[in-house]
């Protein structure tokens, strides 16, 4: 007696799974990205088998890291015949990431993977192709969450490999890494073996090699699967916190320079009109125990960063906790540096994040943000825009006292008659003096700012305008002295700050 095998085959498992996620549609361009080892081999000769019933135009896409010397030669040459063999046509892209990794104090494999999905990026958005398919399995979800998990993460981290990310999919996250091997060798399919994959000095390999096969073997034998769904439900869970972060973003972040600022209150969801303080705390204490409450702070934080930063860096729980610790419970004008080049600081009320130079952190001075600009108008009206602080300054010449009123809620006034033009509109520098109205002696600004309890980073770019060698006019204080439009002033210049 004959027995059939009526089980699905591995291609027709795939058509299905691409169709029911709607992973692609008919005529587009579909790169698949090839390294020349076996599960991304797979992967091309499976969607080669679908590519009539799915309707779309397949061709090869490989990246040289330039890693491995001869052997990544070799792979590019394999990648290469088997796009030639199946007359397919291959876009080829290579970078010195070991070098570039050295250069940027960076981690080689987070080098090599920004480099190669960079290079997928620009095919896509210069129109040659519409998708790229990568071959992440099953098998490098589980290692990606265990990894997570082993460096400290939350539900974002638990989501591990997202299965599309803009035009990138990963059709075969639910396929194991076996069958694959055993599709390819049913095809007798040759394929190029990645010998740093073996190396178990890596955290990766260590987790793949060992970690992987000893969980299976002495305490779940379906492990892989497990992780996968834990993944697949974390994601889905991530998708509803992330809806509410982004409209928590979109009223509660305020954005200028560089910086971003959110009110204690907003981040940590506390009730509407209670202060952060001893008498309160049991509102803190309350808002803390609404776990969907806390879930979204921590989210928010990682979202501001995300925005805020200029360079690499890896955000963990660890990391996040403090902010919010700093929020609760830091005094104010103290700071946290949290990967990424971000200084967190407390101000007021508010938690501000800030991208910082290396440049910036030792200038304690804050002069990160130099400009210059003169201002030649005895008359009339002009607006000077200062993108580096993100501000407009308008200037109008005015009858005094007859237009008097017009500016009684709309800006500064000075006695233009007592001014030297042209006039320098800059930012502050150490030295700076100014006499403000009310005072018989001219004081540091330095000293001014800081009663008025302006840190040293939102001192970076503070502007002050300038007559001749004599300082005029600064945001937040009074007019000097000498210059404030009083009854013997004829002509007033108003002095109006407006955010870009």
């Amino acid at each position: 007696m004959f027995r059939f095998d009526v089980r699905p085959s591995l291609s027709q498992n795939l058509l299905k799974h691409i169709c029911k996620e709607k992973f692609l549609c008919p005529g587009e361009r579909v790169g698949v990205a090839v390294s020349g080892g076996a599960d991304s081999v797979a992967l091309l000769l499976l969607l080669l088998e679908l590519r009539e019933k799915l309707g779309i135009v397949l061709s090869v896409v490989h990246f040289n890291h330039n890693l491995r010397g001869k052997a990544s030669e070799a792979d590019e040459k394999f990648v290469a015949r088997l796009a030639a063999r199946h007359t397919l046509e291959f876009h080829w892209g290579s970078a010195q990431v070991g070098h570039k990794a050295k250069k940027e104090r960076a981690n080689v494999e987070d080098a090599a993977r920004r480099a190669r999905y960079d290079y997928f990026r620009g095919l896509i958005e210069s129109g040659k192709l519409d998708r790229i398919a990568v071959a992440h399995t099953a098998d490098d979800q589980a290692e990606t969450v265990l990894a997570h998990l082993m460096r400290g993460t939350g539900v974002a981290g638990l989501g591990g490999i997202h299965p599309v990310a803009g035009g990138i999919i990963r059709p075969l996250l639910s396929v194991r890494r076996k069958e694959l091997r055993r599709f390819l060798k049913g095809k007798e399919q040759a394929w190029r073996e990645d010998l740093t994959n073996q190396d178990t000095k890596r955290t990766r390999a260590r987790i793949r090699k060992k970690l992987l096969p000893l969980l299976e073997k002495h305490f779940q034998p379906s492990i892989v699967e497990h992780l996968s769904t834990l993944a697949e439900l974390a994601r889905e869970d991530e998708a509803y916190f992330e809806s509410a972060v982004e409209q928590q973003v979109e009223t509660a972040v305020r954005r200028n320079a560089g910086e971003a600022r959110i009110s204690i209150q907003e981040l940590l969801w506390l009730p509407q009109g209670k202060a952060l303080n001893a008498e309160t705390a049991e509102y803190t204490e309350a808002a803390e125990k609404k776990t969907a409450a806390l879930a979204i702070s921590k989210r928010l934080v990682r979202r501001i960063v995300e925005e805020v930063k200029k360079r690499p860096g890896q955000l963990g729980a660890p990391h996040v906790d403090s902010v919010l610790e700093l929020a609760r419970e830091g005094q104010p004008g103290s700071c946290i540096t949290i990967p990424g080049g971000v200084e967190v600081r407390k101000e007021r009320g508010e938690i501000v994040f800030h991208a910082t130079m290396e440049a910036e952190t030792k200038d304690s001075g804050g002069q990160a943000r130099n400009y210059e600009y003169n201002i030649d108008m005895p008359n009339g009206e002009k607006g000077i825009e200062i993108v580096e602080i993100g501000c407009v300054f308008r200037f109008r010449v005015i009858d005094w006292p007859r237009q008097r009123g017009e500016t009684s809620m709309h800006g500064t006034v000075l006695d233009r008659d007592r001014l030297r033009f042209p006039l320098v509109l800059r930012n502050w520098r150490p030295g700076d003096r100014l006499r403000p109205l009310g005072h018989r002696s001219a004081h540091k600004l330095k000293s001014l700012l800081n009663k008025k309890h302006i840190s040293r980073w939102e001192r970076a770019g503070w502007p002050v305008l300038m007559s001749g060698d004599t300082l005029v006019w600064t945001r937040g204080l009074p007019i000097a002295a000498e210059f404030v439009a009083d009854e013997r002033t004829r002509t007033g210049m108003v002095i109006v700050e407006e955010q870009l």
